[in-house]
């Protein structure tokens, strides 16, 4: 995510049909498919023990999408760093209107309803009022999402262990953005000083009701929830942290691109290499603190180290933001001829009690044969609807450096209620006109919404013939009718002038704050998904998540058969595990690096790609 203040987003909420005029239309999320595939495929229980003991503390810095599980019960809260607004640490636990699942929740309605809850584990709270027992938190509503209204709240239960019955303690009525604020709680009745007391945050939120088209329904009411922390022997004021954080993730080190294709790259390195690696971090005591940063660089293809930089230890004052530009000298390189993957590593050194786990960012630098600006994630949806928005477009503006074709586009649609998003559109390509689009070049008709299978959801829609492109070109959609294509918009991306829209004869640019989740790929023989599947194979093998920690997901055509197997090679070509075909892998005994992945039938190869394994 990139550094950012307050990222304004407009719901344009459309009451009555048919619309007067077309327009840009932004709305909320109708599944949030990170969630929904990490609990469908990946979450496992750590076996977390029956009553934690104090102290309890969470600043959500976790890379899961998910609470950990061995601090809370439940899965309903997102962990993430897209929603919140000046977070005070990397990592937030948002509650919105999407279940745990990731879909809208089935008893969702315009009226308030219970949504998402985050409820912790049993606390051991023996003990007297004299232990002097405290809870503190720090809440922001909205983010850069949908604002909870006046008649929604965030609330606070405290569940008795004696008494067997959960009490409201704390609430807070929906409001527009401000910045995190402090709460703390004295917990001193006797009813929770026992054995398996728990806590539990609660969303009580509202779908809008001026909504008609089930395309555009999306999630809402969003709370963020941060540093959470329950001990004994605190008091009233005690709600500094004495802590030193990262609060936003690496980006990427490329002037324009999060990611381009490498053979571009290495010929074109003074142009995209960035300068600089960007580090966001806060010191979130009252004390001046010294810190030392670094960063280093990994080549995860060879395993090497390729770079690494260690700055002085400076003083932070109190409170103190610091966006520092580290320089990078390092040049990405290395001998493969078709890829590149880099891992790119933050780390902040300070005083021995500070909490480690939110002292170390990660960011994965790829290489492959496409161009995107995205990070990955959509936030929101972005569709152009209303009277006059028959053949409408929404395109993004990608410079070609070499000539080069361009073969597929890639495209991030959301899902939607009902299937309402499954609709028919137009793939186009258009030259360049002084700084907008121009002329069509190519357009592949009537292609189908499609959400993908991968995590970040993209779909590869495959140009029937492949378009020579030199320079600057516009990739995206041309819509069929006056309905909403629902696709997705990542937020914390701002545009700069890159995309742009068609309406009544005119090419507008762009007035919403993110970037369109459309990437060009480049060549005329191109894989079907962003995990470089190899094109040769008869079977296209899609996997997820990449990259993968612990279960890797496959799905591949008309596999299974009888006899299929699986075969993971490492990056010297050693086979490190085989076994009989299934859809789910444990590769958690794989050391972190690049491996390539083939399913044999009859002793023949029918599907391969490549995957990433961290740590």
């Amino acid at each position: 995510m990139c550094k950012r203040g307050q990222l304004p987003i407009v719901f344009l909420l459309l009451a009555l049909f048919p619309v007067v005029s077309a327009q840009e239309v932004v709305t909320g999320l109708q599944v949030n498919r990170m969630v929904r595939d990490y609990v469908t495929n990946l979450l496992k229980s750590k076996g977390a023990a029956d009553t934690l003991e104090l102290p309890f503390f969470d600043d959500f810095s976790s890379s899961s999408p998910v609470p950990d599980s061995e601090k809370w019960e439940d899965s309903y809260a997102f962990i993430n760093n897209s929603y919140p607004v000046n977070q005070p640490t990397l990592g937030v636990a948002t509650l919105d209107a999407l279940d745990s699942n990731g879909a809208i929740y089935e008893h969702a309605s315009k009226y308030q309803f219970e949504a998402d809850r985050l409820t912790s584990r049993p606390l051991n709270l023996e003990g007297t009022a004299v232990d002097n027992f405290y809870l503190s938190f720090f809440y922001q509503p909205q983010g850069i999402a949908d604002n909870p209204e006046a008649a929604d709240s965030l609330a606070l239960h405290f569940y008795s262990p004696i008494n067997l019955e959960w009490y409201s303690v704390w609430s807070v009525t929906g409001s527009e953005l401000h910045n995190f604020k402090p709460v703390i709680i004295h917990i001193n009745d006797p009813r929770y000083l026992a054995k398996g007391f728990r806590l539990r945050f609660i969303n009580y939120a509202s779908l809008s009701s001026s909504v008609n088209d089930p395309a555009m329904t999306g999630n809402a009411d969003h709370w963020h929830i941060d540093y959470v922390r329950v001990d004994r022997n605190r008091n009233e004021a005690d709600t500094i942290m004495h802590d030193v954080a990262f609060t936003l993730p690496l980006r990427s080190a490329l002037n324009n691109y999060e990611s381009m294709p490498w053979d571009q790259f290495r010929d074109w390195f003074l142009t995209e290499q960035g300068s600089s690696i960007t580090l966001n971090y806060r010191n979130n005591d009252n004390i001046v603190r010294n810190v030392t940063r670094s960063f280093k660089i990994d080549d995860l293809y060879s395993g090497a180290t390729v770079y690494s930089s260690i700055q002085s230890a400076t003083n932070m004052d109190p409170f103190q933001d610091i966006s520092a530009d580290i320089p990078q000298i390092y040049t990405f390189n290395n001998s493969n001829p078709d890829s590149a993957l880099f891992m790119i590593t933050g780390i902040l050194r300070s005083d021995d009690f500070d909490p480690r786990v939110n002292d170390t960012i990660k960011y994965l630098q790829r290489f492959s044969n496409y161009f995107a600006y995205d990070d990955g994630t959509s936030e929101s949806g972005y569709g152009i609807i209303g009277e006059g928005s028959r053949n409408a477009m929404a395109v993004c503006r990608f410079r070609s450096y070499n000539q080069d074709t361009i073969g597929a586009v890639m495209i991030s649609f959301n899902e939607s209620l009902l299937g309402a998003n499954n609709r028919a559109f137009d793939i186009v390509i258009l030259a360049d006109n002084n700084g907008i689009p121009g002329d069509i070049i190519y357009s592949e008709d009537e292609v189908m919404v499609e959400t993908g299978n991968s995590l970040n959801g993209f779909a590869t829609y495959r140009l029937s013939n492949p378009v020579p492109v030199h320079g600057y070109f516009y990739a995206g959609w041309r819509q069929r009718s006056e309905t909403f294509l629902n696709a997705g918009l990542d937020l914390n991306t701002p545009n700069n002038g890159r995309m742009f829209y068609f309406l009544n004869d005119n090419w507008n640019t762009s007035s919403v704050s993110g970037i369109l989740m459309i990437r060009a790929v480049m060549g005329i023989s191109q894989s079907s998904s962003v995990t470089d599947n190899l094109h040769h194979y008869p079977e296209p093998l899609k996997i997820w998540p990449v990259p993968v920690s612990q279960i890797l997901n496959l799905e591949s055509g008309a596999l299974p058969a009888a006899g299929d197997e699986i075969i993971i090679t490492d990056s010297s070509g050693r086979v490190v595990f085989r076994d009989k075909w299934n859809n789910r892998i444990d590769v958690s005994r794989l050391l972190p690096g690049i491996y390539m992945i083939e399913v044999r039938s009859g002793n023949r190869p029918a599907a391969r790609a490549k995957f990433l394994k961290t740590g």
